[in-house]
């Protein structure tokens, strides 16, 4: 279960912003929920129809007219990028853009291997290439002994980034990044393959026609897949690119949505980050980076194809090493639940791929609510990655923790960290130190609605409205909205069980929906009982005609109570660390032999989801902390199985009597209530 919260946005902003704007409902509480009260904050934000010139970005004439100086005199530059999907763009469309002026120009892009960033191996294999000038993109404004040495060895530098500026502007020619503190221009939240579009503008005099029309295509996969702030120039950028993507005669791009299953589909900004761009992030995870490189340096179909293929294979090869890490981690926490039961989850594995450590962070923190911080050991190293959500800060988290670490770093939501050796446990108790010390109560993992949504709502016309707010991205999320009080009409399972297709009435509306990652049986829900959800909303035509369709985020029984469990929840995993408690609490955390029993009945052949048969159980007497209470004593008694892939329960065959009194966490619980 996720905290839930639904906005209530001003019903007369909506009428105001129905009125003035001309949209629809549902496109109107989505604003006024984001905080937009007029028409003309609507305008500000998301109705940007141009770039701000190039020049307005601090040293971007410096960078330009070095640049220009650097091609008329035939000096030798290498564009150095980054192995992401935005390093590779950004690469791409400041190298393609050189080699078309005539310039002596070459590009480098470190493997993953190599770190991100500069690198003095690199700087020195491309000094002895005979570069003269360096240019950056998507990195180089944190590298200032790299810089440095690109100096000693008669180099010469410029930097294009759009990362946070540190303590120390490196040695440059130029830089360009709108993070720097003294750097004026208006817009900042511009993606590494952004700032190389400006920079190709600033080179052709500040004019963006020939910018945009070749390379605005590479600049929107980045600007998406890099997830900055879908606002203000990002969203003309993104727009305007996919106009080109969809439209494209890019033999790259023609093959990349082949392979993707975009071909004959509409490409929007959802169909880049979960299509195109994770195909091309392949290439830095799980072979070279350069491989993506040479796809959209490619001008020929047929020899386009095969290197998407072979980007789609290594895409594939991503999600089995995700799966496969998700699947160990599944297996460690089914031995040992506390793994899941401390403030932030912390697991350490060994020879996990590090190319999707961090996906991994970000599952298994939406899964159990936790801030979570996934390591793996190899060849006697061991790194990480971590995400977070809410006021607990990843970096903060890390800093508390940097007596045990090699090198670490990030921000409130994400960062990376490398444990000194033998010290991974040192790294957990100091995790749940930290949390302990700065979060009494640590903040929930919340699914936020932008609105409730009535019956009357649920038209075609309105839904089709929303798209008003495309293009879909960081701070402009898709909708969500909260449905009350829906019958179940029918469950059905899709892709074997994996996923489940809903039936529902709302109302008087029939609509179909889509659970993802989520089985029949993990439903807290059956046939013919209310509930509440919260979903994102999209139409169906079929034969012309078209119908309501929704992919629901969460749902849970219309009588759920989230204040109630959560509290208990936190009390049951408080206990389990053995943290102290009020003492009135302990007497109502202790079953009887009675519930326990009432309880293990309860579980049918085949299991069921723990919430499924907690909800199920309707017993006002078996509150939900006394619930977890009663499962956990099953477990350790070898009665029930638990299964952290889908939160399910089983009974296992029973070959002996078993002495309930015994369970540890029953004897330790009636310890306390003596």
């Amino acid at each position: 279960m996720k905290k839930w919260t639904v906005g209530m946005p001003d019903r007369r902003v909506i009428s105001k912003l129905m009125l003035s704007c001309g949209v629809t409902s549902l496109t109107a509480a989505a604003l006024a929920q984001k905080g937009y009260t007029s028409p003309e904050a609507v305008m500000e934000s998301l109705s940007a129809d141009e770039l701000s010139s190039p020049f307005l970005i601090k040293d971007m004439k410096q960078a330009a007219d070095i640049l220009n100086a650097a091609i008329d005199s035939g000096e030798r530059i290498c564009v150095y990028g980054d192995y992401d999907c935005d390093g590779i763009m950004a690469t791409v469309i400041l190298y393609s853009y050189l080699l078309e002026t005539g310039a002596d120009v070459t590009y480098y892009i470190p493997e993953r291997s190599e770190g991100y960033g500069l690198n003095r191996d690199a700087v020195k294999h491309i000094a002895d290439d005979g570069v003269q000038l360096i240019i950056t993109v998507d990195n180089g404004i944190s590298a200032a002994a790299e810089a440095e040495y690109i100096y000693e060895l008669g180099m010469k530098l410029v930097i294009t980034d759009h990362h946070q500026q540190g303590d120390e502007l490196p040695r440059a020619e130029a830089i360009v990044d709108p993070h720097r503190r003294d750097c004026m221009s208006p817009f900042k939240y511009l993606c590494g393959a952004g700032i190389a579009l400006k920079l190709v503008a600033a080179l052709d005099g500040g004019d963006y026609t020939m910018a945009l029309e070749q390379f605005g295509d590479l600049a929107a996969i980045a600007t998406v897949a890099d997830i900055v702030s879908m606002t203000g120039e990002n969203r003309f950028l993104v727009s305007y690119g996919l106009g080109l993507i969809n439209e494209t005669d890019r033999p790259a791009l023609i093959a990349l949505k082949e392979v993707s299953g975009y071909a004959e589909k509409p490409v929007d900004s959802q169909a880049v980050g979960f299509g195109l761009a994770p195909r091309i992030n392949a290439a830095g995870r799980f072979g070279s980076p350069k491989t993506a490189a040479e796809l959209f340096l490619c001008e020929d179909y047929d020899e386009a194809l095969p290197i998407a293929q072979e980007l789609n294979t290594l895409n594939e090869r991503r999600k089995s090493a995700e799966n496969e890490i998700v699947s160990a981690i599944y297996s460690m926490i089914d031995s040992d639940p506390s793994l899941i039961r401390g403030r932030v989850i912390f697991v350490c594995g060994k020879d996990w791929h590090h190319g999707v450590i961090g996906i991994v962070a970000a599952r298994i923190m939406e899964q159990f609510g936790k801030p979570c911080f996934i390591a793996s050991e190899a060849d006697g190293e061991i790194r990480g990655s971590a995400r977070s959500f809410g006021e607990f800060s990843v970096f903060s988290a890390l800093t508390a923790a940097s007596e045990v670490l090699e090198k670490f770093g990030g921000h409130p939501g994400a960062g990376g960290f490398t444990i000194k050796s033998g010290m991974a446990e040192d790294f957990r108790k100091l995790l749940e130190k930290y949390a302990a010390e700065n979060h009494k109560q640590m903040p929930l993992f919340t699914v936020t609605a932008d609105s409730a949504i009535s019956p009357q709502e649920l038209t075609a016309e309105n839904i089709e409205g929303l798209s008003a707010l495309e293009p879909f991205g960081a701070e402009n999320e898709k909708p969500l909205f909260y449905v009350d009080n829906a019958v179940v009409t029918g469950i059905s399972p899709l892709s074997g069980g994996l996923h489940t297709k809903l039936r529902l009435r709302v109302g008087t509306e029939n609509v179909e929906a889509l659970m993802f990652r989520c089985s029949p049986q993990s439903l807290t829900v059956g046939i013919n009982e209310h509930c509440n959800l919260i979903v994102t909303l999209g139409v169906n035509e079929y034969k012309g005609r078209k119908s309501v369709n929704m992919l629901v985020r969460d749902m849970r029984p219309s009588s759920f109570e989230q204040s109630r469990y959560f509290a208990a929840q936190s009390a049951f995993e408080a206990f389990m660390r053995g943290e102290e408690l009020p003492a009135a609490y302990y007497p109502s955390m202790l079953p009887d032999r009675s519930e326990v029993v009432k309880i293990y009945k309860g579980i049918p052949d085949g299991g069921i989801s723990m919430d499924t048969l907690y909800l199920r159980l309707k017993d006002p007497s078996l509150n939900y902390c006394k619930f977890c209470t009663a499962a956990e004593a099953l477990r350790q008694l070898g009665l029930i199985k638990l299964s952290s892939a889908d939160l399910t329960v089983e009974r296992v065959p029973v070959t002996a009597k078993a002495d309930l009194n015994s369970a540890p966490v029953l004897v330790s619980l009636r310890g306390k209530t003596v």
